[in-house]
């Protein structure tokens, strides 16, 4: 097919502007040119209209270009294969009275770019089929899974100092947050004070509760984040925050069942019901149970990698954009948490060994009683609070 030139005089110039109209609509003005064989066309479905063996020689020609300066291993090349043979199929049962992109042009020279991409900027179709990939689990089969630290053999050897800092570690190359996310969590950098130092009498006999809660909190809040929180710190405070009682002054549990299964209903809220509901709370109980049964120094490594991500999320938040009152109650809740997190950490240091395994059968326990009452039930809350009001009845009886 001939190309055609369209010639506008120009009143405003001597000359004359010449347009040539798109090789394969023949309707919009043309704007690139393929680079294998000339042709003009006016957008990205006119491109891979314009010419089948020409867009698949290209494509191929690239992806081998690209597997030529990387070494991969028999699974990776495997995967590559899969999705070429995926794209080729695609291709073939393409016709000329196929649906648009899925994605405006706009969009995808955004993602080729670089760029960031933001709901706001996708059209409402484009976030109906987004949130419709999303529902249908595609994404997560994207996402490596996440193994925590916790659950390591190495997390069964945490050695501190008799001061509960961290020791002298060996001098490692420098890398970034997603490195180390499977590894221990450093401990202090410095002695821990003795609790006498911090307070004048007695600790809260409900401190072994507020623990529990607070190491809930930190599981859910790097499950959610597959375990990098460096990626959001505001974002991962203010899930930690917002899960704890003690740490978000929402209230002080006296109880280990009561700590449970207000952290179970928060999960099983309409804002977190979609990451597993609970099920998944159930899972994060027995993250709690295994952290109990490594003892003292890996509680001290967690709390103080909690301590650094609250501070994280402070430091991101001073230069947020937002109003003046709301900032101030926020760093305000943060820097709350952080002393809370603090003196959690002096006083565990502080406790002998055999209270946490203690505390570990009673959070097991715990968990077969509160399985039972969530077992098939489409709301937790309201089973738990049926199940307290028929306590009060037998009471007052």
């Amino acid at each position: 097919m001939d190309e055609v030139v369209i010639t506008k005089s120009n009143p405003s110039s001597s000359g004359s502007d010449t347009r040539i109209i798109c090789r394969v609509c023949q309707k919009q003005f043309s704007q690139y040119t393929c680079p294998r064989c000339n042709s003009r066309y006016c957008s990205l479905q006119c491109y891979k209209r314009h010419n089948l063996r020409c867009t698949e020689s290209f494509t191929r020609e690239n992806v081998m270009e690209e597997l030529k300066q990387v070494q991969p291993d028999e699974e990776t090349t495997r995967k590559m294969l899969d999705i070429l043979k995926r794209f080729h199929s695609k291709e073939e049962m393409s016709s000329d009275d196929e649906e648009e992109s899925m994605l405006s042009e706009e969009i995808i020279q955004k993602v080729l770019s670089g760029q960031e991409v933001k709901l706001e900027d996708l059209s409402p179709k484009e976030l109906k089929q987004f949130r419709r990939v999303i529902a249908s689990g595609e994404l997560i089969k994207l996402i490596e899974p996440w193994t925590p630290w916790w659950r390591q053999p190495s997390a069964k050897s945490i050695i501190l100092s008799p001061e509960g800092c961290q020791l002298v570690r060996p001098v490692e190359l420098a890398s970034g947050p997603e490195d180390n996310i499977t590894e221990i969590p450093v401990g202090p950098e410095s002695p821990l004070p003795p609790l006498r130092q911090l307070i004048c009498g007695e600790p809260s006999p409900f401190l072994t509760v507020h623990v529990v809660d607070v190491l809930y909190s930190y599981c859910f809040t790097l499950r959610l984040y597959n375990g990098d929180w460096h990626s959001d710190p505001l974002g991962a405070a203010t899930v930690a925050l917002g899960m704890s009682k003690v740490m978000g002054d929402l209230g002080q549990p006296e109880t280990v069942a009561e700590a449970l299964a207000a952290c179970l209903e928060e999960t099983c809220s309409p804002v977190y019901r979609h990451i597993g509901g609970f099920s998944f709370g159930i899972g994060l109980v027995d993250d709690v149970v295994c952290l109990l049964s490594l003892g003292t120094n890996a509680l001290v490594c967690l709390l103080c990698d909690l301590q650094r991500l609250i501070r994280a999320g402070a430091r991101i938040l001073k230069s947020e954009k937002i109003g003046k009152t709301e900032r101030r109650d926020t760093i305000r809740k943060l820097k709350s948490a952080d002393r809370k997190v603090y003196f959690l950490m002096c006083w565990v240091h502080e406790q002998p060994a055999e209270v946490w395994s203690t505390v570990a059968n009673f959070v097991e326990m715990e968990k077969t009683s509160l399985a039972q009452l969530g077992h098939g039930s489409k709301n937790f809350k309201d089973e738990r609070k049926g199940k307290q009001q028929s306590k009060v009845l037998i009471q007052e009886v």
